[in-house]
């Protein structure tokens, strides 16, 4: 272990020794990690924010029993389970943001690296896993009471470590997983269940594949932007067409799963343009090789390159950025003022059990709109190694919910080198410091839960009690990721800017903002709504878009 890994578990000791839990604080000028819950009785392998605020979490079946019983006595029973037949123990919860409390759900099948993404109507479709959990399509509704519900052979091929992605019309698109090159869309309704895709077959490295989870983003000419091992092509799906073959990643290294970098469509900007600017930064992962050399006990430093291009240029080309420390299997945040939050993950080896070393326990936040070679900035680091199957995503709150991380196979909390964890912490950004209260808004209008429509004026009131600089108020929107396995599907911001700010009484402000013109742009669906001052974001509230 590295001397500063050393340090912080001592650091974290002595904290533990003197605290409750959930007050355990670190703070800095950047950024502050707060401990939630030592426990959630399963590891969060997988997470979405739904529109109540609350997150669903879930790991796998086949894990053993997990620390969390099911309630009133209830057992699932699958014949077909590699672990247990009659499990009483849950695989799944509901983290409660607003009280930080949790409760037991229960999956029927496995869920182990699945896929998924929120509906227009705000339900959380979810599909695939492993074993008998491969063909299954599984829906969660946002109530108090709700649990799993599982459609059988809802899928037309097998999905493990597949991507899903929100389309214009409504539906999800599934694209790829373990010896799938093809995509098929949920809910059924074309004769032809799965569409080839040649582009997965030609990106799968022999033995290794470094193709899974691709990083999938819908491009704002309604086509996708899908990228595999270390290049990208643009699909028009409707016709099942390449339309764009983008160039390779300078020096050639894998991005994708096992090799598991992230990667994030930036904000989209200037909206009411003509011609809007996509891009995609790509950022982190494993070199050619690290998987095998992992395999065999040499743990291959990570890649500390980012890569970052315009995909909507008749030219696109890579331009290549370094981060301050080389990751692997690091989350990457969208906030809600634009900048880009790079979290968890490893310093050496590979995604898969026991090939990750060196936990990064620090963050960076990347800031687009600086010049490159300032683009970076450390953050205040955690205690808690995140490695593989950690997660993290927004809140409403401003925040990133951070959990997950067994890097080895079942619950193991004694020896092995890194223990399954249980534990859930927020990371606060130092835009959440109480020192920028006076700059912070506050969402006076619409009420949380508002519809609104494409391309119509959208009036939003704010309170903000110190001085207001006009020209540096924007609203923005953020759509919720579905987060696994170091990439956060789905997940979009859209930066609305402001067409008028209007003082009105007693620190009351209206800000005229111009909704995005098409679902090319946001899918229908819900969002959160940010007002962002001077780079010190409001509290969101919920809006839907249709």
């Amino acid at each position: 272990m590295t001397p500063t890994f050393i340090f912080s578990i001592l650091l974290f000791q002595l904290l533990f020794a003197s605290q409750p839990y959930h007050l355990i604080l670190i703070s800095a000028a950047d950024g502050r990690w707060q401990l939630l819950q030592k426990s959630i009785g399963v590891s969060a392998m997988h997470m979405q924010l739904l529109r109540n605020d609350r997150v669903v979490m879930f790991d796998r079946t086949d894990f053993g029993k997990s620390n969390l019983p099911l309630p009133n006595g209830k057992c699932r029973t699958d014949p077909n389970d590699t672990a247990l037949k009659v499990d009483c123990t849950a695989h799944s919860v509901e983290y409660d943001v607003l009280t930080n409390k949790f409760r037991a759900l229960m999956v029927q099948t496995d869920v182990w690296c699945s896929s998924g993404a929120i509906m227009p109507d705000g339900n959380l479709v979810q599909t695939g896993g492993f074993n008998d959990g491969e063909r299954r399509v599984r829906v969660f509704s946002p109530c108090s009471t709700c649990d799993w519900q599982e459609i059988p052979n809802g899928l037309a091929a097998k999905r493990w470590y597949a991507t899903n992605h929100i389309l214009p019309d409504g539906r999800q698109i599934v694209v790829g997983g373990r010896r799938q090159f093809n995509y098929e869309f949920v809910p059924k309704n074309v004769a032809a269940n799965t569409f080839n895709l040649p582009f997965l077959s030609e990106t799968n490295d022999r033995g290794v594949e470094n193709n899974l989870y691709p990083f999938v983003f819908l491009n704002v000419d309604g086509n996708l932007f899908i990228f595999a091992n270390n290049r990208a092509i643009l699909l028009d799906y409707v016709n099942n067409k390449v339309v764009k073959t983008y160039p390779t990643i300078p020096g050639g290294d894998p991005r994708s799963y096992p090799s598991t970098g992230s990667a994030v469509l930036l904000p989209l900007k200037n909206l009411k343009a003509p011609a809007i600017q996509a891009e995609v930064l790509v950022c982190g992962g494993a070199p050619k090789g690290s998987y095998l050399e992992a395999l065999r006990g040499k743990f291959i430093a990570a890649l500390k390159t980012c890569a970052r291009m315009t995909i909507t240029d008749p030219n696109p080309q890579w331009v290549m950025e370094t981060m301050p420390m080389a990751r692997v299997m690091s989350d990457m945040i969208l906030l809600p003022n634009g900048k880009v939050l790079i979290i968890n993950g490893a310093g050496s080896g590979s995604a898969g059990w026991e090939l990750g070393r060196n936990p990064v326990l620090s963050p960076a936040l990347y800031l687009p709109d600086n010049k490159i070679g300032s683009r970076f900035q450390a953050q205040t680091p955690t205690t808690i190694p995140r490695m593989y199957h950690s997660t993290a995503v927004l809140l409403r709150d401003g925040r990133v919910l951070v959990g997950g991380s067994n890097p080895h196979t079942f619950y193991n909390f004694t020896g092995v080198l890194f223990p399954t964890e249980l534990s859930l912490e927020a990371f606060s950004p130092a835009y959440l410091d109480a020192k920028f209260n006076n700059l912070r808004p506050t969402i006076v209008a619409p009420k949380s839960s508002s519809e609104i429509q494409y391309g119509k004026k959208l009036t939003v009131q704010v309170l903000i009690t110190g001085k207001v600089a006009p020209n540096l108020v924007s609203v923005t929107m953020v759509a919720p990721s579905f987060t696994t396995h170091s990439f956060s599907m789905n997940q979009r911001v859209l930066v609305l800017g402001n067409d008028k700010v209007t003082a009105l009484e007693k620190s009351t402000y209206n800000i005229d903002v111009t909704t995005p013109r098409s679902a090319n742009l946001a899918p229908a669906g819900f969002y959160l709504l940010f007002v962002v001052h001077q780079d010190i974001p409001s509290q969101g509230i919920w809006v839907k878009l249709r």
